[in-house]
């Protein structure tokens, strides 16, 4: 139900507006009366009305004016002048404020009911619009975690997707420039027990004090690219002050096994992976009483790892290769999925016109690097690999005899039976008939 303001001094002219309405348009509005301009706005301040029907000519404050103090209050709403004379001089001042509609006193039953229902329809495709765009957005916050993780992942190791780093980092809108990694390593300790804790609690604090991205923990670690202010001049020690706060959020005092290594200042995704790489070294580097290292320290010779005990060493030593050869198990694990449902969808409709670059669309890669993976993984190119599934579905219906050479070339996907013929006999060593004759 919708909102209606009715702004007239004379109570007959309201009451029959709102009679029209009532009638015309049953269970549609709730009415609200207002007889002078200055009601009109207290009115529509205190019930935000949807439609407004404002009298030009009213004591106090004219309906025009108290059209523009409701406008700057509802810039949403319709507003429809009324007035008792058919004449427009004071259109122009009208259209600014937004009034596409007038109704001339006094007002025709099918003239304001029509009017009304082009209001409530546009009202109504607002509504869903919003909803619409609510949801959408809904969505794309539960997608953007996602999304950081996957760039984060490429600028630490490679890409498997199609989106490149920089068109995930536009998406994201976070430029690939001035950006040092700063890496949580989990050195004494399997994270997994308290792994969504830890990563909420990293990410929670990271995103309200940086503009970053945060990957998800990988094995041992975990990586945030995180990006200099743009008044920051000096940005050197604000990352170390920012990372001794992360490690605090994170677990407190007593996770001494927490440590942050900091790459150095970089851009693009290649500076950036070399940041990453930079961080993830400081952060095996790390002491007791050192939670936090920078990699230009490190190479300055500033600072260095303080001796701890064996098993203690050996586990700084081993969590970067771990961490790493984890990474790229989980990108090959990536490849694979995409793959397989690639194969899946070739399975699907091969009978049907397949391009490879249709198929490479359906699983978000470009052709160019889809057919090198897929012969990579298959062991065959896509055309192979289309046309021994054509071929294999053309022996079995061969073997049915149940349609004709033409049509098996048909139903198998091929538009010319010469054409079907030829590669028929490349694959299977005879001619289409030959082989139906052999059965015989």
């Amino acid at each position: 139900m919708y909102r209606l303001l009715i702004a007239d001094d004379e109570a007959l002219e309201r009451e029959g507006l709102e009679w029209i309405a009532r009638r015309m348009l049953p269970d549609t509005f709730e009415i609200i009366h207002a007889e002078n301009g200055r009601q009109a706005i207290e009115q529509a301040e205190e019930r935000r009305p949807h439609i407004v029907l404002m009298d030009v000519q009213m004591p106090g404050i004219q309906g025009l004016e108290a059209l523009k103090e409701i406008r700057s209050l509802l810039p949403d709403a319709k507003l429809v002048l009324v007035t008792a004379y058919d004449s427009f001089s004071y259109a122009q001042e009208a259209m600014t404020l937004g009034v596409k509609e007038f109704i001339v006193k006094p007002a025709n039953r099918e003239h304001l009911a029509g009017l009304l229902r082009r209001l409530v329809d546009e009202l109504d495709r607002e509504k869903a619009k919003r909803a619409e765009q609510l949801e959408l957005r809904t969505k794309v916050s539960a997608l953007q975690p996602l999304v950081e993780n996957e760039l984060a992942l490429m600028l630490m190791v490679d890409q498997v997707l199609d989106a490149g780093p920089d068109e995930l980092a536009e998406w994201l809108d976070f430029p690939l420039e001035n950006c040092r990694c700063l890496v949580v390593a989990f050195l004494c300790r399997d994270p997994s027990p308290h792994k969504k804790e830890l990563f909420e609690a990293i990410r929670r604090f990271a995103k309200s004090h940086a503009d970053c991205i945060v990957s998800s923990i990988l094995e041992h670690h975990m990586a945030l690219f995180v990006r200099k202010p743009s008044q920051a001049s000096d940005w050197r020690e604000e990352p170390v002050r920012f990372a001794e706060k992360l490690l605090d959020a994170a677990g407190g005092p007593s996770d001494a096994e927490l440590a942050v290594g900091i790459g150095t200042l970089r851009s693009g995704a290649e500076g950036l992976r070399q940041s990453y790489f930079e961080a993830v070294f400081a952060s095996s580097s790390s002491g007791r009483n050192k939670r936090v290292i920078m990699f230009e320290d490190l190479k300055e010779g500033k600072v260095g790892q303080l001796p701890g005990d064996e098993a203690e060493e050996d586990g700084r030593r081993n969590y970067l290769m771990s961490a790493l050869l984890r990474i790229r198990e989980m990108r090959e694990e990536q490849t694979s999925s995409v793959i397989e449902r690639a194969k899946a969808y070739i399975r699907q409709r091969f009978a049907e016109d397949l391009s490879l670059e249709e198929v490479a669309d359906h699983v978000h890669l470009n052709p160019f690097y889809f057919s090198k993976v897929f012969k990579q993984h298959v062991g065959e190119t896509f055309i192979d690999y289309l046309t021994g599934l054509r071929i294999d579905k053309a022996k079995q219906l061969i073997e049915e005899d149940r349609l004709s050479l033409k049509e098996v070339c048909y139903e198998v996907g091929y538009k010319d039976p010469n054409y079907f013929s030829r590669v028929f006999k490349k694959v299977t060593g005879v001619a289409p008939s030959e082989y139906r004759s052999q059965l015989k």
